[in-house]
């Protein structure tokens, strides 16, 4: 317990305010209150919610993800294992197994309520910048996608989830693209009609390549950086693709 009270403590800052702090209600001051009964005095001395950040720190985005991964979790009715299972899996590498087994017990929470996904959005798209806004949408397919298939109702509240953050519908195409497959996949992937020219091609991938580099949320965790880096190898298979199919050079 002194474990998850730190990590509430240390590395969350404007996620513990607003929306998302209020989702995290009784449940969490109940884990708090235990924490401190059993006197751990070092992890509790800075109460949470007390610091303010101008970046977006590990605890934060974490918070984000399981506030919006009971979203895509609850859309279809019902809640899989194999959701669970990715979310858990995810959290374990990032974060290790004593404070997975916390924070799955808080999602397990979350599940329970009413999610006002319009505020909570709105709080993360004005605390959260664009790189780690597109990365946490990269995630959501992958709940999505944990039992072998994406269901349109589960498309549908990402799609909400994009349009209440504020992320472009070519970005948000291009995310898709890599879980959904169709004709014109590669081009989507690259932001790109399938008339373009050879030139567009080649100016696509470098826009893409500078829009969507790793680097860009290495402040969010070394596994979140990982996944970052999976996006970027998609969208290097998606350019090799279109080089091979029009034979450029």
């Amino acid at each position: 317990m002194a474990k998850f009270v730190k990590f509430i403590g240390g590395g969350l800052g404007w996620a513990m305010g607003g929306p998302i702090g209020a989702m995290f209600g009784y449940f969490m001051g109940s884990m708090i209150d235990n924490a401190i009964s059993g006197k751990d005095e070092t992890d509790t001395e800075r109460p949470y919610g007390t610091r303010s950040r101008a970046r977006t720190t590990p605890g934060d985005f974490a918070a984000s993800l399981l506030v919006l991964s009971a979203a895509v979790m609850k859309a279809d009715g019902k809640v899989l294992k194999s959701e669970l299972t990715f979310v858990k899996d995810f959290f374990t590498r990032q974060f290790g197994a004593d404070t997975t087994t916390e924070q799955m017990l808080l999602l397990k929470e979350i599940l329970k309520q009413d999610i006002p996904l319009q505020d909570v959005c709105l709080q993360i798209k004005a605390n959260m910048d664009y790189a780690a806004r597109t990365q946490l949408m990269h995630y959501l397919f992958g709940i999505a996608q944990a039992d072998g298939s994406i269901d349109n109702s589960e498309i549908d509240i990402i799609v909400t989830i994009s349009n209440y953050m504020g992320i472009s519908r070519l970005d948000f195409e291009s995310i898709k693209a890599m879980f959904v497959k169709s004709v014109d996949r590669d081009y989507k992937v690259l932001e790109l009609d399938p008339e373009c020219t050879d030139l567009d091609v080649k100016r696509a991938y470098r826009k893409m390549a500078t829009k969507f580099h790793p680097d860009k949320v290495s402040h969010l965790g070394e596994e979140h950086q990982k996944a970052a880096k999976e996006k970027f190898q998609k969208i290097s298979e998606s350019y090799e693709n279109i080089k091979k199919k029009r034979g450029i050079r």
